[in-house]
């Protein structure tokens, strides 16, 4: 897939207020200080469309960009370990909730994970509540630059491991990227072209 149009529509607290454009949406989600917002301009070509910040918790509102007119990536807060107060933390973790349980447009949600770390409980405890809600989701492995490929390979084996020892019957998908090198750019891409046509092929309401 080419990303031939990026817009910015709008950031808000709450999910009746999200575009009412019945097009599919692919939100990006994961700790604080995970590169997401990197991750998401370099898939769009775009230097500054998601705001980089280096203060933890920057994003703290849904916000909806229009890709090629027909579809959404939705960046959504991170997850725990961002510096804002339990009031602020809590309000935002109700909506990420009131996201994923309520919006009919999601088709798919990427959780993003350090991978120069190895596995992180509230990344596991995360992905756990994802799948006993039922919402499809890939894993997203950023700043794969920064560590060897044994090391990611070794870092990715823990996750398996403790994934199947918290009841998963097999780990979902995955991609290993790099936003500086543009590592995992056109895999990452071409799978969300392939749900795309999947969705308008066989979903009526799209």
């Amino acid at each position: 897939m080419k990303i031939n149009s990026a817009e910015f529509i709008v950031s808000n607290s709450e999910v009746g207020k999200c575009p009412q454009d019945f097009l599919p949406e692919y939100a990006f989600i994961g700790r604080s200080n995970v590169g997401k917002s990197s991750l998401i301009n370099m898939l769009t070509n775009h230097k500054n469309l998601a705001k980089t910040s280096g203060r933890p918790g920057k994003t703290q509102l849904i916000n909806h960009f229009k890709i090629n007119n027909n579809w959404f990536l939705v960046d959504l807060p991170g997850y725990g370990y961002a510096k804002v107060s339990k009031k602020t933390k809590s309000v935002f973790q109700q909506f990420i909730t009131d996201y994923f349980e309520t919006r009919e447009q999601l088709v798919c949600a990427f959780v993003l994970i350090d991978i120069r770390h190895e596995a992180q409980n509230i990344d596991i405890e995360f992905m756990s509540y994802m799948g006993e809600s039922e919402i499809p989701f890939c894993i997203i492995f950023t700043k794969a630059d920064k560590i060897s490929k044994v090391k990611i390979d070794s870092h990715i084996a823990a996750y398996k491991k403790q994934m199947f020892a918290n009841n998963w019957a097999e780990m979902p998908q995955y991609f290993v990227t790099s936003s500086t090198e543009s590592i995992g750019k056109e895999e990452l891409l071409s799978y969300i072209d392939e749900v795309n046509q999947e969705v308008f092929k066989n979903n009526s309401r799209f």
